[in-house]
């Protein structure tokens, strides 16, 4: 698998991919399917010349957003508790964002505005 960035190759995250699949109950004997579902999807879109999304897949939105719902739970407490976070909700803000960062691989960019989504989500 090439990265879009670097374009460097690495092989896919096994272990976060099954984190995304266990939130809608994919079994370790199920995954290949799921998989080649998706696959198939995306190739559907490719010959049709459009994009494909996350969101194009009911099942795949879904086990992402709850993947999302639970990494940042810290997150989502702070974010419908206040709008105007006190000192130690901004430094447990900041330790959800570091976490993204260093563990999952996320740009500081990209780890605020996830948390952004999360709480624009929850604010519907």
């Amino acid at each position: 698998m090439s990265d879009p960035i670097t374009s460097e190759e690495h092989d896919p995250d096994e272990k976060l991919m099954r984190s995304i699949e266990e939130q809608i109950g994919i079994t370790e004997n199920q995954k290949r399917a799921f998989r080649e579902e998706i696959l198939i999807k995306i190739s559907s879109y490719a010959r049709r010349g459009r994009q494909f999304e996350y969101t194009s897949h009911e099942p795949l939105k879904d086990a992402i957003e709850k993947k999302l719902f639970a990494d940042l739970k810290d997150v989502i407490k702070i974010t419908t508790s206040t709008i105007n976070p006190d000192e130690a909700q901004v430094k447990r803000m900041n330790e959800v964002s570091r976490r993204l960062i260093e563990h999952n691989g996320y740009c500081a960019t990209c780890a605020n505005e996830l948390m952004k989504y999360v709480g624009s989500l929850l604010n519907r």
